[in-house]
Order: structure tokens, then C-alpha cells, then sequence
């Protein structure tokens, strides 16, 4: 049987896509599956993307009235370092900002949850990537209880209301849950302690957090279908295979980046008359 190889950009974000029906199932997409490219032609289908995502950007930048978001969560060793260098280095740096959410300091937690995100957001005609986010807010307070149920269930809520506000306000956002396993998670802890280059990686609370492996897919499972919209789609990308889980993101983020119609400004009048000596 020949493997069907999904081409398309259109149906590769159809088909990772969480529907807003509320009854996405995490275990629909398996971190294993593949689309059928090989390796080799990934590599080269991902440096065509960048091509086109380097045009997108600067047509972005230069018509500076739309912004984009993109959010990328993961159980630990889940890729996002990885993937945001992968997919996003090659671009163009002054127009993307990466934001790292760690656990709030002192003065963040004197605020709302989102006083802190919102800072963080984009401006016209620039990239913001978020590795982790303000949805660390209904997933670590959720699996350990720093907040009660009905406090989560209205965060849910703030999380659309804001991700609304920034859409209608111009923003493109993203969500991307890289998906792995937890066989391949103990593969690339194991790494981590193997391979001295990797041993500042390593930390003891993540074998910690191991220990809650289903209760973070259950929490995952419900914050990705209470906060996907129209506006701000949440996809689940096949994880366990780096350069697939690359080159998806990549397809996903350049059509998203098409769709916008951006245009260049129209140039100064009389631009043909100018002779520069």
C-alpha cells in the first residue's frame, strides 16, 4: 500500500487543526504519525518555505497593520527551543521577538495572570514567539492545584476574551502543542544525561513533573478544546519527529501568513522624475 504523502498546506492545517467542537481527542493525533515525506526531502521543502516565509515577513513588516502571535507549549524536552530555532531563526531577526514565560516573579504576581502576556505582545509588522505561555496558568495550576476549579474554568474564559481582543485588534495568533510521547520523552531526558553538551539541560524537577504525565494530557486536553476559536486555532503537531514537526509548522505558518493580504505601502508620488546623482 502506498502511503498518501499530504502536500498541501491547506489540508496539512485542516488536518492538525482542533476543531471547535469540543470533542478533540489528543490521542486522534498520534505523536508518530507521518504525513510521508522522507528526511532528505523535508530538508529541502522546509528551505523553500523559509524562502516564502522571509518574502511574507518583510511584506508583514513593510505594511504594518497586522502583527503575528505564536505560541508554542510542550510537555518538557517537547521541542519548542528546537522548533523556534528551526523555523523561525532563519527569518529576519529584527522583526521577531522570542518571550520566555517562567513562574512569575513577585511583581507579576501581584497583578492578573495576563498582565504580564499582555507586554508581551506583538506590535504592527513584527513576529512574537511565546515559548510557553499565559495558558501555563490552566495547566500547571490545574495538575497542581494552585488555583481552585472555578478560578481555571474562568481563566478559560479571560484567555478568549484577550486572544479576541488582540485578533480584533490585528494580531494573527497561533497555537502550536507539540506533541510527544512518553516513551520519547525518556529517550530525550536520557540524552540530556548522556551527552555532556546537553547536561545544563537536565533538571530533577523534570522527572518531577513526569510523575504527572496523564494528568497534563488530560489538562491539555481540555484547555485545547476550551480555547480554540476561529480567531486563535490551536494545532496539535506530531512531535516525536523533529524535522516533520518543522516543516508542518512551517507550511501552517506561511499559508496563515498568505491569508493575511498584506500589500506593500503605495511609494511616494513622483518617484520616477528623481535622478540621483
Amino acid at each position: 500500500m502506498v502511503k498518501k504523502v499530504i502536500t498541501k498546506a491547506d489540508d496539512i492545517e485542516k488536518k492538525f487543526r482542533v476543531p471547535r467542537t469540543g470533542k478533540f481527542k489528543l490521542s486522534s493525533i498520534d505523536p508518530d504519525l507521518k504525513i510521508g515525506f522522507d528526511k532528505n526531502d523535508a530538508v529541502d521543502l522546509l528551505a523553500k518555505e523559509h524562502e516564502k516565509l522571509k518574502a511574507l515577513q518583510n511584506l508583514l513588516y513593510a505594511d504594518n497593520s497586522r502583527s503575528v502571535l505564536i505560541v508554542f507549549q510542550a510537555m518538557d524536552t517537547g521541542g519548542k527551543d528546537g522548533t523556534i530555532r528551526k523555523v523561525l531563526g532563519p527569518l529576519n531577526p529584527q522583526g521577531v521577538r522570542v518571550h520566555s514565560f517562567k513562574q512569575p516573579n513577585p511583581k507579576e504576581m501581584g497583578h492578573d495572570f495576563l498582565w504580564r502576556i499582555h507586554d508581551c505582545t506583538p506590535k504592527h509588522g513584527m513576529i512574537h514567539v511565546f515559548n510557553r505561555s499565559h495558558y501555563e496558568d490552566v495547566l500547571i495550576a490545574r495538575v497542581h492545584k494552585l488555583a481552585d476549579s472555578k478560578t481555571i474554568e474562568k481563566r478559560y474564559t479571560h484567555i478568549n476574551n484577550f486572544e479576541e481582543l488582540l485578533a480584533d485588534s490585528g494580531t494573527l495568533i497561533l497555537k502550536f502543542f507539540l506533541n510527544i510521547t512518553f516513551d520519547e520523552q525518556k529517550k530525550r531526558l536520557q540524552e540530556r544525561l548522556d551527552i555532556p553538551e546537553k547536561n545544563w539541560k537536565f533538571s530533577s524537577s523534570d522527572m518531577k513533573e513526569r510523575n504527572y504525565w496523564d494528568d497534563y494530557m488530560q489538562t491539555y486536553e481540555k484547555a485545547l478544546n476550551k480555547c480554540s476559536s476561529p480567531h486563535a486555532p490551536w494545532y496539535v503537531i506530531p512531535a516525536n519527529c523533529k524535522w516533520q514537526r518543522n516543516l508542518i509548522i512551517a507550511k501552517i505558518l506561511r499559508r496563515s501568513l498568505e491569508k493575511l493580504n498584506c500589500k506593500y505601502p503605495e511609494p511616494e508620488q513622483g518617484l520616477e522624475n528623481i535622478v540621483i546623482e
